[in-house]
């Protein structure tokens, strides 16, 4: 009788590093793209040493160390920010090449060794997929609590914060509408779903995707209630400039590369000019990298096809320019003077992810930073907004 426990080992890092190529192949599992080998690797290697003694028929089952190690698995997945169905896909996967690397030897074998080995096999690996879900779905409902901690600090903020200006406010609650509505009707969802009894594994990939649904609402309010807050807090003069040498273009070409990703998704080229750029400016770095990311944020927003470009240049001895350009679908002239205002969206296309606050954040956060902005637009043609500051800003004592 043939001893498939050793063959599996001695196949263990073969099948690890086949495995992990299939996972990158597969563009059905985009999470793995920019992740290094050994943190796509995590504890397979010990969940295939552990099925090894399941399948030994001369040493005990090691089944305590392959439920911490797929637990272990289920947690570091949501880390990673894994989807469930990615989760399931790469264990799919590993069936198949675990099976396929002991073909050859499954084929030399008695009917009984063949469905034994299948069958072990299969159990193990179910019993992987039960417990990675398990901690994946507890990571995940983790993150659910901080958000609702984290919503709940903002709403006392925004309570205290947001006084008057009644169609602000109406239209905020408008806009809440949506993702609270998701919030709380998926949260009751699952937690009806939780409370019946003898609910099988197979239910436990619909209850992550409800609690997916429901962070990604919260998300969204999240970012609603902080860009709300950023207003609330420079109309009651509660910003502080903390201005510091920067690197001007450390930080331009730092805040680019994060806007990258968002402009692949679209196929839009994103593009940066630094040649005529300071090599360093006194500002509050943390409110000029505000500016710039919901600058570019905005481009990519609303442009469908084209390129965003991105110049920043010195102007004279005392003054310097960042100029965001894109092809987008532009702003009608009688729409350029209030896309400065909260709430204002201009332009035909629906936009999700927009609360309408991003432009009136920019203008008063260049304001803070004692500079000026300007926009030119055609529509169907493009923006350009150029934001100019001082090299050195001044504190107001």
């Amino acid at each position: 009788m043939q001893d498939f426990s050793q063959l599996l080992l001695d196949k263990s890092d073969t099948i690890v590093e086949t495995w992990i190529a299939a996972i990158r192949a597969d563009n059905q599992i985009e999470t793995a793209n920019d992740l290094p080998y050994k943190a796509l690797q995590d504890s397979i290697p010990r969940v295939i040493k552990a099925m090894a003694t399941v399948l030994s028929q001369s040493q005990d089952s090691d089944l305590t160390t392959l439920v911490e190690v797929s637990l272990e698995h289920g947690i570091i997945r949501a880390e990673q920010g894994f989807e469930a169905a990615e989760i399931a896909r790469e264990y799919r996967i590993l069936r198949y090449i675990i099976f396929s690397s002991l073909e050859a030897s499954l084929q030399n074998s008695s009917a009984s060794e063949v469905i034994r080995t299948f069958r072990l096999i299969d159990t193990v690996i179910d019993e992987a997929i039960a417990r990675c879900f398990k901690s994946y779905t507890e990571q995940r409902l983790a993150e659910l609590r901080q958000l609702q901690s984290q919503l709940a600090l903002n709403n006392q903020e925004l309570t205290r914060l947001l006084r008057a200006n009644q169609e602000n406010m109406s239209y905020m609650a408008h806009e809440l509408k949506t993702p609270l509505t998701a919030i709380i009707g998926y949260a009751d969802l699952f937690l009806r779903l939780q409370r019946q009894k003898n609910i099988e594994v197979k239910d436990s990939y619909a209850n992550i995707e409800y609690i997916e649904r429901v962070l990604s609402s919260g998300r969204h309010l999240l970012h609603s209630l902080n860009d709300a807050l950023e207003i609330s807090r420079y109309e009651a003069g509660q910003m502080q400039l903390q201005p510091a040498t920067v690197e001007i273009r450390e930080l331009v070409s730092d805040v680019i590369a994060t806007m990258q990703p968002a402009a692949r998704a679209k196929e839009l080229k994103l593009l940066l000019d630094l040649t005529s750029a300071p090599e360093e400016v006194v500002t509050d770095s943390l409110r000029l990298q505000q500016i710039l990311t919901n600058l570019v944020s905005n481009a990519i927003r609303y442009t469908l096809t084209g390129k965003i470009e991105v110049k920043c240049c010195a102007l004279d001895r005392e003054r310097w320019a960042i100029a965001v350009t894109d092809t987008g679908i532009g702003i009608a002239p009688e729409a350029q003077q209030k896309v400065f205002e909260p709430y204002f969206q201009a332009g035909t296309i629906s936009v999700s992810d927009s609360t309408g606050l991003g432009l009136a954040i920019v203008s008063r956060l260049v304001k803070l930073l004692q500079g000026k902005i300007e926009l030119v637009s055609q529509v169907k043609v493009g923006s350009t907004f150029t934001v100019s500051f001082p090299l050195k800003v001044k504190i107001n004592l």
